[in-house]
């Protein structure tokens, strides 16, 4: 296993200030804070790079505590844009906390990610492989959205899920989850806190590149039948649970309803106010009830 353990922005200026040696210390740590600020990524958090197969993949990990938690982002997120409350706020005596990119998103690249219809499958599988590199067998799954669709797969596939939560996830997808997607296909429907943190990755061609092709690979999976992780649901056994924003834009309450239906003994609890993103939204609030589900015995 091949593992970096230097910050992607810390490098870049540390080459920065070998090729510009007439700039003075303090003009380096500027641009460098600089950077950091821009990119939206924690100062206090060194990201490391492995490789699983042939994929790098990026990480952080946070914390000493018994319980190890894996954060699994959205579609085209990354540990900063999608869990920083969650990295920050959990409880490090509790907790160990591992954020990952998924393959092809934020600094998990090269390459860049390409959509398919198994590509739930394979962040799923990769997952797996990638804990079991870094030598952890047991953890605990945190899955937003397509993340949470993935955490679905490998927790019924893997025996090495505890606990189990999930949010603004899908088991299948219906023509009026399509409706819902073709109306935020266009970036301009995006709000800027949403589309911004992602620009930076990507650039603003990237992101939208990719969210095309996210895009028609839904419309695939639907006409092909609409089926993601249906048929797996049965074969989840850990402890569940599911948490909802009621007025979600992407995600209707039929699919977390389905889900705490077809998955024994899962809990589902709703924000009647909440949106797809009832983490970052209601971070506090958000964190005690996973962390007292996670911690309950």
């Amino acid at each position: 296993m091949h593992i970096i353990k230097e910050n992607f922005a810390v490098k870049k200026f540390k080459l920065f200030s070998k090729l510009t040696p007439q700039a003075s210390d303090s003009t380096i740590n500027h641009q460098l804070n600089l950077h950091l600020k821009r990119t939206s990524y924690s100062t206090l958090h060194k990201s490391t790079q492995t490789k699983v197969g042939n994929q790098i993949i990026n990480y952080v990990k946070i914390g000493n505590g018994p319980k190890t938690v894996l954060c699994f982002p959205g579609a085209l997120g990354s540990i900063w844009s999608d869990f920083k409350p969650q990295i920050e706020g959990l409880d490090k005596n509790h907790f160990t906390i591992i954020a990952w990119d998924p393959p092809g998103y934020g600094l998990s690249r090269p390459p860049n990610r390409k959509f398919d219809q198994r590509f739930y499958d394979r962040d799923a599988d990769c997952a797996y492989h990638f804990m079991k590199s870094i030598g952890i067998a047991k953890y605990s799954l945190l899955g937003w959205s397509d993340g949470g669709i993935s955490s679905l797969i490998l927790t019924a596939k893997y025996n090495t899920v505890e606990k189990l939560v999930v949010w603004g996830a899908n088991a299948f997808v219906t023509s009026d989850d399509i409706a819902l997607y073709e109306k935020i296909r266009d970036l301009s429907a995006w709000s800027e806190k949403m589309k911004n943190p992602l620009i930076k990755l990507y650039t603003e061609k990237g992101l939208t590149v990719m969210w095309n092709e996210w895009c028609d690979t839904m419309i695939k999976i639907y006409e092909n039948g609409g089926n993601i992780c249906n048929v797996s649901l049965k074969n989840i056994t850990c402890p569940t649970l599911i948490l909802h924003g009621d007025k979600d834009p992407l995600v209707p309450e039929g699919h977390p309803l389905h889900l705490q239906e077809n998955i024994k003994g899962s809990k589902l609890h709703r924000y009647p106010q909440g949106k797809h993103n009832i983490h970052l939204k209601y971070a506090d609030g958000f964190n005690k009830i996973v962390s007292e589900f996670l911690l309950d015995k």
